[in-house]
């Protein structure tokens, strides 16, 4: 009986670990698809002029929303949201910017898209 009773104590101790650990990852998964971004760094750092950071501040603001709602989707759906999202935020960025601009934003989102693991 005493056995049993510590069986049963060890599976259930593994079985919560392991889901533990689980949730652990889906939560990491998600975070990479956090997009807040500083907009204020983000003037400074591409020179931007009061009416650029207006709408770069709007864009950037529908960008997160984007990114959040692909981060939340099913692991199949992730990649063409990701890949929509990007494409929209590139294509109103480059009518808000001039060439030098855009060129080191696209640097900027590269980097970004990289170091969280989303390259499609």
């Amino acid at each position: 009986m005493k056995k049993i009773v510590l069986t049963v104590v060890a599976m259930l101790s593994m079985t919560m670990a392991f889901a533990d650990g689980e949730n652990a990852n889906n939560i990491n998964e998600t975070e990479a698809y956090n997009f807040s971004i500083n907009s204020y760094k983000l003037s400074v750092a591409l020179g931007l002029n009061l009416d650029q950071t207006e709408a770069v501040s709007d864009i950037e603001k529908n960008f997160s929303i984007e990114m959040k709602n692909a981060g939340e989707a099913n692991k199949e759906q992730r990649p063409e949201l990701v890949k929509e999202a990007v494409n929209k935020n590139l294509s109103y960025m480059h009518a808000v910017l001039n060439n030098q601009q855009y060129h080191k934003y696209l640097t900027l989102m590269n980097m970004t898209l990289a170091n969280r693991g989303l390259n499609f």
